[in-house]
């Protein structure tokens, strides 16, 4: 398929295609339809030719060309696969759009520190599963970094002691760098309440105040989290603005890791 690719991925080479899935053609005819020089088109043709392309046929002093049919069809195949693979994951496109949205605006208004104090989220999920369960997937380890953050990001540390004075320390990377909160464990009731501070490190700095509630409820545990930040930044505008779109993801996440156990 690369091959392939790299062969079609020129412009005087497509017209050849062109042309050749009207009718086989010499080289001349093909050099005086695309208004390129004989020497230029029999390279392009070479190059269609290795890559699986063309046919040619030596006919006494002409060589003409024909367009093989069976490759161009299996590369279009693989053109639909990544089609409908695109299609399957356009709501990771939309988070990705909106997320680029909540960046614009809120560059826009982040002209001092401090400039989003006070800003509150709240989200809302209801998990099948007990909330003896829930509450261990927020406060074990192991537990808590298989869900905290979504893809591609890979959690490095991730601490809840569920104590007032407990550590609380969220660290992971991607691609692109490494990131870390650090905070405080300022209430915890084992399995309904957990409130606790995140502080993000660095120059785009604010910090989080959560607010973890886990009621029993038909089906299964109410998850209801309160988020309100202080001392932003204005070089905290990407974090900031993707709060609201990450912390879905995460919440999603968690949802997914507690249907398998259920």
């Amino acid at each position: 398929m690369d091959g392939i690719a790299a062969a079609l991925g020129d412009a005087a080479r497509w017209r050849i295609v062109e042309l050749l899935a009207e009718r086989p053609r010499s080289v001349g005819e093909l050099a005086e339809l695309t208004g390129l020089r004989q020497p230029q088109t029999t390279k392009h043709l070479q190059t269609l030719a290795r890559a699986g392309l063309v046919a040619v046929f030596p006919l006494g002093q002409r060589r003409v060309y024909a367009l093989e049919a069976e490759p161009l069809a299996a590369f279009a195949g693989r053109l639909r696969e990544l089609a409908e693979a695109t299609t399957g994951h356009a709501g990771e496109r939309d988070v990705v759009a909106r997320y680029r949205a909540a960046i614009e605006a809120d560059a826009a208004v982040a002209d001092r520190d401090r400039w989003a104090d006070g800003r509150e989220f709240a989200f809302d999920r209801l998990l099948a599963v007990p909330r003896e369960t829930v509450w261990r997937h927020w406060t074990e380890p192991g537990l808590l970094g298989s869900w905290w953050v979504p893809p591609p990001l890979t959690i490095t540390e991730c601490v809840l002691e569920p104590r007032p004075g407990g550590r609380a320390v969220v660290a992971y990377r991607d691609a692109d760098g490494e990131y870390r909160s650090e905070g405080r464990v300022h209430a915890a009731e084992e399995p309904a309440h957990l409130a606790f501070d995140l502080a993000v490190a660095g120059p785009a700095s604010f910090t989080g105040h959560y607010d973890l509630a886990l009621a029993e409820e038909r089906g299964g545990t109410r998850l209801r989290l309160g988020l309100r930040i202080t001392a932003t930044t204005p070089e905290a505008v990407p974090a900031i603005a993707g709060i609201e779109t990450g912390w879905g993801q995460v919440l999603d996440n968690l949802t997914a890791v507690l249907t398998k156990k259920g």
